[in-house]
């Protein structure tokens, strides 16, 4: 499970840019990829989809869909209100 300590980015200040906010979300997450071997990076953010690129040992994990849909995305989605899905290229 992705620890991950919230900071609700929702209440934060509106103009702050999109991709800024997930990056910052990324680097709450990046620790517990790292403890298992693996990292992620952030791609690009378009409409609300965020291309994410899996490396290390989340790059060739069986787990990596779980981990990108039911750890990253969820966290996303709860923390940026305009993220629709996650994706990773």
């Amino acid at each position: 499970m992705l620890a991950y300590h919230s900071n609700k980015y929702k209440r934060k200040q509106e103009g702050e840019p999109v991709k800024e906010k997930v990056q910052e979300v990324l680097n709450n997450i990046r620790p517990s990829l790292q403890a298992d071997g693996g990292d992620v990076e952030l791609v690009d953010v378009k409409e609300g989809i965020v291309s994410l690129r899996l490396k290390g040992a989340c790059a060739g994990c069986p787990m990596s869909t779980i981990t990108l849909k039911n750890g990253i995305e969820r966290i996303l989605k709860e923390e940026i209100s305009d993220i629709k899905e996650v994706v990773a290229v």
